[in-house]
């Protein structure tokens, strides 16, 4: 690669295209300095032909945009034809019910398919693993989630990130603190979590003992922490990542176009409360016009800390 590939910083946003090809507008999205990166979605795939001549077009634009995607397993499985189908991570929770070493081995396993096929087509960092705990009350998280037991969930997911590694990967464990308690989807509505602190330290469990690269806060009101901002606008669960935890990785928001982001008010509102509380990069899909104002009319600009934490995540042979 050469120099000049190499000498703008990803910017902070995170945005999406429409389909299978880049058009001209999206390209000259794709250059503006506030654009690190972009999220891929099932309507951006077609084969992996298809996705290998798309990903090479954006690195060849612009070297430094990190190219991320959604793709669990089950539900959560954005490229499936030519792809290994992937299974819930709920499955692996049952099996460990019959054998934790099967479990364990079929975890690690999936983590280097789910790796090995998305970097062979150019895909830098998909956004797994889910580290909600499984309480039966949330049909968004549902069989996303490994497990109720916290001791269940580290050792698989720290199975499926070992997985991710040898297959060129980092992780990201979602939706911090813990989106597994609330029922109503953050996706329609803006959930709010009624438990103390010390109650949520079970769902925390995760993010304290596994060696996770990228966090991403859930869009929930956790009421007696913060009752005003949901974790990824919230000052105090920011720093209580990184200081009480001790987390040092990159923290991306969840889609600030969902509707448990409008807690904050507009567009412009939800991209600056979310990079003022703390987070790295911020995600801003299916709303073309809402980044184009935000292109327009936001003043923030990459930071050089923030942008060498979201360099980590691009796959080795890519390293900025």
């Amino acid at each position: 690669m050469n120099a000049s590939t190499h000498s703008t910083l990803p910017g902070p946003l995170m945005i999406d295209i429409a389909g299978t090809q880049l058009t001209p507008v999206e390209r000259e999205r794709l250059r503006h300095p506030l654009v690190g990166g972009l999220i891929l979605f099932a309507r951006n795939y077609a084969s992996p032909t298809q996705l290998r001549a798309l990903t090479a077009e954006i690195h060849a634009l612009r070297d430094s945009l990190l190219i991320a995607i959604d793709h669990e397993g089950g539900r959560v499985q954005r490229c499936r034809e030519g792809f290994t189908c992937l299974p819930p991570m709920r499955s692996l929770g049952e099996i460990w019910e019959k054998s934790p070493p099967e479990a364990l081995t079929q975890s690690r396993a999936l983590g280097y398919t789910l790796a090995a096929e998305l970097c062979a087509c150019g895909v830098d960092f998909s956004f797994t693993p889910v580290l909600d705990l499984d309480y039966g009350r949330s049909s968004v998280i549902g069989d996303r989630a490994f497990h109720r037991r916290p001791e269940v969930v580290i050792a698989l997911a720290g199975a499926l990130i070992e997985g991710l590694k040898q297959g060129g990967m980092g992780s990201c464990g979602k939706h911090f603190p813990g989106h597994g308690w609330v029922e109503a989807d953050s996706h329609l509505a803006l959930p709010v979590d009624e438990r103390s602190l010390d109650a949520l330290q079970e769902d925390l469990r995760p993010y304290r003992e596994l060696p996770l690269d990228a966090v991403m806060p859930a869009h929930v009101i956790y009421r007696q922490v913060d009752a005003e901002h949901t974790a990824c606008f919230s000052r105090k669960w920011h720093d209580y990542l990184r200081q009480n935890i001790g987390f040092d990785g990159v923290v991306f928001s969840d889609d600030l176009s969902m509707q448990g982001a409008s807690v904050v008010g507009d567009v412009l509102a939800r991209v600056e409360a979310a990079h003022t509380a703390g987070c790295d990069m911020l995600l801003l899909c299916n709303a073309p016009d809402a980044v184009e104002r935000v292109l327009t009319e936001w003043q923030g600009q990459a930071d050089p800390a923030r942008s060498a934490r979201i360099g980590r995540l691009f796959r080795s042979e890519r390293a900025l």
